[in-house]
C-alpha cells in the first residue's frame, strides 16, 4: 500500500523521546515545550508562540483572545476542514462562508471585499452583516494544501473595518507569501502538527502572534486559566489545551527537518506536474507566482468527460492497485450543521473533481512512478493524441 501522507521520522525523534523518559518530563510541562515554542517563533520571526494540544485547540483559543463573542460572525472559506468552522461555533459565533478562487483554490480576496463592502454596514463604529445584524469580528483565511492565500488584500480590507485576521496555517508550515513566512502575516496564526502534516508532533498545535497580551492570555486560557497554581485559583473558565513534553520533543526533532521535508515535497510535486502536463482530463494544482507552495497534499482535478471516469472512480481504481488517495473536504455549507441553502460553485466543483495523491516526504521515485502509471493507465478513452505517450522514465526526471 502506498499511503497518502505519513510521517517521516528519520531525525532526532528517538533521542529526544528517550530524554523525556530518562528525565520523567512526559506531561504538559517540560523543557521541550519551551524549546518548541521558541524554535517556531524564531523560524517565523514572531515574538510569541504558544503550544497547544491540537490545531483545533489553537483555533479555539485564537478566537477567544481575539475577543470573538457569542452571536458575532467570522468569515471562513467554504472549502476547508471542518475544524475551522467548528472552532467559530465553540465560541458561540457563526461562520460566514466565502467561496475560494478557481485558480489556486484559496479564500477569494475579491469575494471577501465584495461581502464586506456590499453586504455589511457600519453601525456605531462596528461592521454588521446587513442580513443577520451580526457583528463581523474576524476573518480566517485558510492556507489550503500548502499554498498560501493571497492575503494582503484580505488584511487591508479587514483592518480598514477593524477586523482581526486569524491565519489558519494548519496545512502550510514552511510555505511563503511574497517571500514572507506563512503564519506571520495576519494578527494571529494557528498551526497543526497532526500525524499527516508536513512535520508532526503526533498531536499538537501552535498559536503564533506578535501581540504580547494575546500570547499571555492564550497561555493563561490553555492552562485551565490558573490565577494561582499553588492555591488553585481560577477566575475564568479555562481549557486543558497544553501540549505535552513528549509531543513537543517530537515536534522539535521534526522542525529540524522542515526544510528537507519541504524540499522533498516540492520535488514530488515537480515530478507529478511534469508527468501530468499533457494528460487529458487531469488538471494539477498550481503555484502562484507570488507563492512558495509546500504541496502538503498534491491534488489534481479530474474532468470526467475528458478523462473517461470521475474522481471517485479514479480513487477506486487507485485503491485496487494499492494506492491511497482522497477527495477534498465536503464544502462546509453542504454539511448539516452549516447548511443554510447557500451555494458556492467553485468549492462544490473542487469537491466533486479533486483527488489528492500520495505525497509523503519519504515517497520514493519508484512509488511515485507507480502512482503516475496508475493514473495514466486509468484513462479509458483511447486516442492518438500526445497525451497517451507517458512511460515510466518520467519518474526519473531531474528535480
Amino acid at each position: 500500500m502506498i499511503p497518502l501522507s505519513v510521517p517521516c521520522l528519520d531525525g532526532n525523534e528517538w533521542r529526544y523521546l528517550k530524554e523525556c523518559l530518562d528525565t520523567n518530563w512526559v506531561s504538559s510541562v517540560g523543557p521541550f515545550v519551551d524549546k518548541f515554542e521558541q524554535l517556531i517563533a524564531q523560524r517565523l520571526g514572531a515574538k510569541h508562540a504558544v503550544a497547544t494540544s491540537t490545531g483545533t485547540a489553537a483555533l479555539h483559543t485564537a478566537l477567544l483572545v481575539a475577543d470573538v463573542k457569542p452571536n458575532d460572525a467570522v468569515l471562513v472559506p467554504a472549502l476547508t476542514f471542518v475544524a475551522t468552522a467548528n472552532a467559530v461555533r465553540y465560541v458561540g459565533a457563526d461562520p460566514v462562508f466565502i467561496d475560494v478562487d478557481p485558480t489556486y483554490w484559496q479564500m477569494d480576496p475579491q469575494l471577501v471585499t465584495e461581502f464586506l463592502e456590499r453586504q455589511c454596514r457600519v453601525n456605531n463604529g462596528q461592521l454588521h452583516d446587513r442580513a443577520t445584524g451580526q457583528r463581523i469580528k474576524a476573518v480566517i483565511p485558510v492556507h489550503l494544501l500548502g499554498h498560501p492565500v493571497d492575503i494582503d488584500p484580505i488584511i487591508e480590507i479587514s483592518h480598514s473595518y477593524g477586523l482581526h485576521v486569524i491565519e489558519d496555517a494548519a496545512e502550510s508550515i514552511g510555505a511563503q507569501y511574497r517571500s514572507q513566512a506563512v503564519g506571520h502575516l495576519g494578527d494571529i496564526a494557528c498551526f497543526s502538527f497532526n500525524g499527516n502534516k508536513i512535520i508532526t508532533s503526533g498531536s499538537g498545535g501552535m498559536i503564533v502572534t506578535d501581540n504580547s497580551s494575546w500570547a499571555e492570555r492564550a497561555r493563561y486560557l490553555t492552562t485551565q486559566a490558573k490565577n494561582d497554581a499553588s492555591e488553585y485559583v481560577h477566575d475564568e473558565i479555562g481549557f486543558n489545551y497544553r501540549m505535552t513534553n513528549v509531543h513537543a520533543a517530537l515536534g522539535c526533532a521534526q522542525l529540524e527537518q522542515l526544510d528537507s521535508h519541504v524540499s522533498r515535497k516540492r520535488a514530488i510535486a515537480r515530478r507529478y506536474l511534469k508527468a501530468f502536463e499533457q494528460l487529458e482530463g487531469i488538471e494539477p494544482m498550481r503555484q502562484a507566482p507570488w507563492a512558495l507552495c509546500t504541496y502538503w497534499l498534491f491534488t489534481i482535478l479530474v474532468a470526467a468527460d475528458e478523462f473517461g471516469m470521475d474522481s471517485r472512480q479514479l480513487r477506486q481504481r487507485l485503491a485496487s492497485l494499492g494506492i491511497e488517495s482522497r477527495p477534498l473536504w465536503r464544502p462546509l455549507h453542504l454539511n448539516r450543521p452549516y447548511d443554510k441553502g447557500l451555494r458556492f460553485p467553485v468549492s462544490e466543483r473542487l469537491h466533486q473533481c479533486a483527488l489528492s495523491l500520495p505525497s509523503s516526504p519519504a515517497l520514493s521515485r519508484e512509488e511515485q512512478a507507480h502512482v503516475i502509471e496508475a493514473v495514466w493507465g486509468a484513462l479509458q478513452r483511447q486516442s492518438n493524441s500526445r497525451a497517451q505517450r507517458w512511460h515510466p522514465a518520467h519518474s526519473r526526471l531531474q528535480d
